[in-house]
């Protein structure tokens, strides 16, 4: 089963080290790439899901939960076993000593195998990531399949590649008066614990993949805990890694899916004493929470960030504002990586269309976002719908914190009638109001910021990183020094820079095996996705030795 694998595995090994472009999975829906009726075939397969029970043989199961509904107005009806905690944990430990016993190439060639299987139901997937996030359904397919599952083979490889990195046997010899000392050396990665993978609403396999896949190639059995809105991609994927876990011989209970309807299930798991590693993606205050009261476990959390843009000067007008309407509209705003704050000089920018005011910037910018989703039917598919209610009343409400630039509107959705549909609002707020734009508004809303001056911008860009984190940020310049304090600011503010995106590459998105996603060094997350440090500290190396032949 796993040995079809050893190139794949071979070549993201290769990959994580080369940081060049190198994707497995082809992000494509395209027939020619993933056969004639697949499309056809996912789609059948997700709809057999909806109004019924989700069956997995795991222990702990008790009552049915579930109350997913879609975004697009799609009532899933699916229904899921409802967990007993104490039950799974238990399970999962009697499972890993199997799996820490059949080491690390034999781990990572299963891991590799699941993501293959995966693969294999990336329109099924793709449907369910649509109806549980909102996402259009290219996005969906794209980032909730192929992209997912490159991150997944991502944190395989640097969990590998850990675990290997010194030899497993040794012959060790030192010299001495007679005989030399002679003792043989085993050196083995014993996996840290049993892991809880929490899940978000927006991205449920995106954000979760990594943290699964680098637990379980590490040896340790993990607990995957949906957001209860979005439970379904997660489910099946469970439901695939337990098929093939099961198919090598090993205990299915290595991976477990917890359900609930409403919360505290993610505290009693996360909380639990037998649980060592949980992995978190969602709002800072509960990420908060479990970095303070998760202390028997290993804490990942990616939470909440506010993501800015420094406007100094612009090579290419029209595709600044065009690159940065895309980043604005693409998936309503409703992704961690979303730009939220633009500073821009008060007294203008110099760009190849001669000098702009600031009201000028601004104003092309509603301009470029306007021109971006005037067509409807266009439109929802870069948009997709509103995930909550949550986002909704932020999005309502942000029109009363400064003056708005450009009014966000309502769109149909012609294949959803009662999809809640948004294009994003933008609206000028003046740089004193740090209390404003110094937090984050999750979702279609960005607020433009005029500046002193770019020194100042770099100024607000440090310490509204510092206080609150980011995921992203970005510069326009023409100047080589302004980009060079542009990269000084970043690496002071622990975040990552993109420069002068004007094409196809947007401030939002990151490629697997080149991109690192977050960095650690900002409050928006502990680690990034994905680097050495979020896999080393799943495993430790426990040594034996015996004189020669003893």
């Amino acid at each position: 089963m796993f040995d079809q694998h050893r190139e794949t595995l071979d070549r993201a090994l290769a990959a994580i080290a080369g940081r060049g472009y190198w994707s497995a999975y082809p992000e494509s829906p395209s027939p020619r790439v993933y056969g004639e009726g697949a499309a056809e075939r996912g789609k059948a397969a997700f709809e057999a899901h909806l109004g019924k029970p989700f069956e997995l043989d795991q222990p702990g199961t008790g009552g049915w939960v579930g109350a997913e509904r879609s975004p697009y107005g799609l009532d899933l009806g699916v229904t899921y076993p409802e967990p007993d905690a104490g039950l799974l944990v238990e399970a999962a430990k009697a499972a890993l000593p199997a799996w820490r016993d059949a080491g690390p190439d034999a781990r990572a060639l299963a891991c590799v195998e699941i993501v293959h299987r995966i693969n294999q139901r990336s329109f099924e997937l793709a449907h369910a990531v649509q109806h549980t996030t909102g996402q259009a359904f290219v996005m969906a397919f794209q980032a909730g399949g192929p992209h997912a599952q490159d991150r997944a083979l991502e944190a395989i490889a640097y969990g590998h590649a850990a675990m290997t990195a010194s030899a497993a046997s040794a012959r060790w010899e030192k010299p001495a008066k007679g005989d030399p000392l002679v003792m043989t050396k085993t050196f083995t990665a014993v996996p840290r614990g049993v892991a809880v993978v929490i899940g978000c609403n927006t991205f449920p396999t995106w954000n979760a993949y990594p943290g699964l896949f680098a637990s379980l190639v590490t040896g340790n059995p993990v607990i995957v805990k949906p957001h209860p809105r979005a439970i379904l991609p997660l489910a099946i994927t469970v439901g695939i890694a337990r098929e093939v876990l099961a198919e090598a011989g090993f205990d299915p209970a290595l991976v477990s899916l917890a359900v609930e309807e409403g919360q505290g299930l993610a505290v009693t798991l996360a909380t639990h004493p037998g649980v060592r590693i949980v992995d978190f993606t969602g709002s800072t205050e509960f990420g908060q929470w479990l970095e303070a009261n998760a202390r028997q476990a290993l804490v990942h959390t990616e939470k909440a960030g506010v993501n800015t843009v420094v406007v100094d000067s612009a090579g290419s007008f029209r595709g600044m504002l065009g690159n940065l309407a895309f980043s604005l509209s693409l998936y309503s705003g409703q992704m961690c990586t979303t730009p939220q704050n633009i500073l821009i000089p008060a007294g203008g920018i110099e760009t190849d269309e001669g000098h702009k005011s600031f009201e000028e910037v601004a104003a092309g910018l509603a301009g470029a976002v306007g021109r971006l989703l005037g067509d409807e039917a266009r439109a929802v598919e870069l948009t997709g719908a509103i995930v909550n209610p949550d986002v909704l009343a932020r999005l309502e409400a942000a029109p009363s914190l400064g003056e708005v630039v450009l009014e966000s509107r309502a769109l149909k959705h012609p294949a959803f009638p009662d999809a809640v549909v948004r294009t994003p609002v933008i609206v000028r707020v003046d740089a004193g109001r740090e209390d404003v734009y110094g937090r984050e508004h999750f979702g279609p809303i960005a607020f433009v910021v005029p500046t002193a001056s770019t020194e100042e911008s770099l100024g607000l860009l440090r310490r509204v990183t510092a206080a609150r984190g980011a995921l992203t940020a970005a510069v326009y310049s023409t100047s080589p020094e302004v980009l060079a304090r542009a990269e000084r600011a970043a690496l002071e503010a622990g975040v990552n820079l993109s420069c002068n995106l004007e094409g196809g590459v947007f401030v939002n998105q990151s490629a697997a095996f080149s991109d690192y996603h977050g960095t650690g060094a900002n409050p928006a997350a502990t680690a990034s996705l994905t680097d050495p440090s979020f896999v080393a500290g799943r495993f430790h190396m426990v040594q034996s030795r015996r004189p020669a032949g003893g």
